[in-house]
């Protein structure tokens, strides 16, 4: 197992209910997985440096978790088909 850090934002037009279901949502995904959470951080509603899917600001979160490296990429899968998810990026912690 690996530590992992995984950045993403959540378009701003989810309410506060529907962005806590999503971050539950991933924290579930990898604990089901044998993976353990290390820390869920919300950075809040941030503008973006640019438009992306025409949208101006984000909501940000940071999640660190340890888990299996397969695990990643069917979380990356996931989230490529979730529609509120603008952006993610996964990093390696060493």
């Amino acid at each position: 197992m690996r530590k992992y850090e995984l950045l993403y934002i959540i378009s701003a037009d989810q309410t506060e209910e529907q962005r806590d279901l999503l971050i539950e949502k991933f924290k579930k995904f990898v604990e089901e997985r044998k993976g353990s959470i290390i820390g869920i951080d919300k950075w809040g509603m941030k503008k973006l440096a640019y438009p992306i899917k025409f949208k101006n600001e984000g909501f940000y979160v940071l999640m660190n978790f340890v888990a299996e490296t397969t695990v990643i990429k069917e979380m990356e899968d996931l989230m490529n088909i979730t529609e509120p998810i603008v952006r993610k990026m996964f990093v390696v912690k060493e």
